[in-house]
């Protein structure tokens, strides 16, 4: 299949993983990290999956059941972790505290938080690669929102294989769905009969990130590699960037001691605005 073809490819491109690797899948219960577990799994790499329930009512419950079956079904270990029982509060309560009070993104809170998570129980199960169902539209739209916020410097992490520096408290991040359109990756997944819930996070109605896809989606239909040519373009602006990378040192957080460029990482700082 095409899909399988083009991960495949993007992994070895890339050198995003070896069969000597432990990957933890981090599943979300939607149609991108669905497929990413099953490709992995079918190439015969070593995988584990992670879930981290964000406690969204009904959608986070049926993304938990998706999960679950997936797994069970296709022999994946899977560990589960409620975000109450890692940061103390569910994630609506802390959006809505710190875009209240910081003005910060709903999307941008949630990122963090789980990257964070993420990180820590990768290190902690002994991982030595975290893979991601981000696709190229996501990357897409992750360029444009860099620039719209005038720090397109914040992207130097960005690529099939996230960090700029190798650090032994940070598991490297991989991106194998890379180059597939999210319609590509919906069409498989569909095809394949996953359970999957297909609709979109209910907080990402209205927020930026919403209206740049919709925006993409348009220019998309005169210029149907538009995307691909954005995403290239920056990977290009990218290397450039890593070379002259000045400050190439990895600090511990004085509060989690999680890797960060800071002294205390962003998401305790975020947390810290709760309490």
């Amino acid at each position: 299949m095409k899909v399988e073809s083009k991960v495949k490819e993007t992994i070895k491109k890339y050198n995003l993983c070896s069969k000597r690797d432990k990957i933890l899948v981090a599943m979300s219960g939607g149609k991108d990290s669905t497929t990413v577990a099953y490709i992995l799994k079918k190439l015969g790499y070593k995988i584990e999956a992670v879930h981290i329930n964000l406690l969204m009512g009904k959608w986070s419950a049926d993304n938990e059941k998706n999960v679950r079956e997936f797994c069970k079904k296709h022999k994946i270990k899977l560990y589960i972790y409620p975000i109450r029982k890692e940061i103390g509060y569910g994630i609506c309560y802390v959006k809505s505290v710190l875009k209240s009070k910081e003005k910060l993104r709903q999307c941008t809170v949630c990122g963090i938080i789980r990257r964070w998570i993420l990180n820590k129980k990768s290190r902690q199960l002994k991982a030595t690669r975290l893979a991601t169902g981000h696709n190229l539209d996501d990357e897409a739209q992750n360029v444009i929102m860099n620039f719209i916020s005038g720090n397109p410097k914040l992207g130097i992490n960005l690529g099939p294989m996230t960090g700029s520096i190798k650090d032994k408290k940070f598991i490297p991040r991989i991106k194998p769905l890379y180059f597939l359109k999210e319609k590509e990756v919906e069409t498989y997944s569909r095809k394949m009969r996953f359970p999957v819930l297909y609709e979109r996070c209910p907080c990402v109605i209205g927020a930026l990130r919403h209206k740049i896809r919709k925006k993409l989606d348009e220019l998309e239909k005169k210029n149907p590699k538009i995307k691909e040519n954005l995403v290239k373009s920056f990977l290009t602006l990218q290397a450039k960037m890593r070379k002259n990378m000045k400050d190439k040192s990895i600090k511990y957080c004085k509060l989690c001691g999680e890797p960060t460029r800071q002294e205390i990482c962003k998401a305790c700082r975020m947390l810290g605005k709760i309490k």
